[in-house]
């Protein structure tokens, strides 16, 4: 009964340990790679927003129509 009880004591650590050491690992690697991706994503949706608002201006003022909000 005790030997039981160390075993499953000592596969209950070994598997927290795993989990710790997984979480760890991809938290630092989630922050290097994906951050510079969204960075990057962030910049092209913002510069093609800013693109599509100028057009739909321009064609606002050639039209004589009211811009939207």
């Amino acid at each position: 009964m005790r030997s039981m009880l160390v075993s499953l004591a000592v596969i209950v650590v070994v598997v927290l340990a795993l989990v710790v050491f997984v979480t760890r690992r991809d938290r630092t690697r989630r922050q290097s790679d994906e951050d510079s991706a969204a960075v990057r994503q962030a910049g092209a949706d913002r510069h093609r927003h800013d693109a599509q608002r100028q057009v739909a201006s321009g064609l606002a003022e050639r039209h004589g129509n009211p811009p939207t909000t």
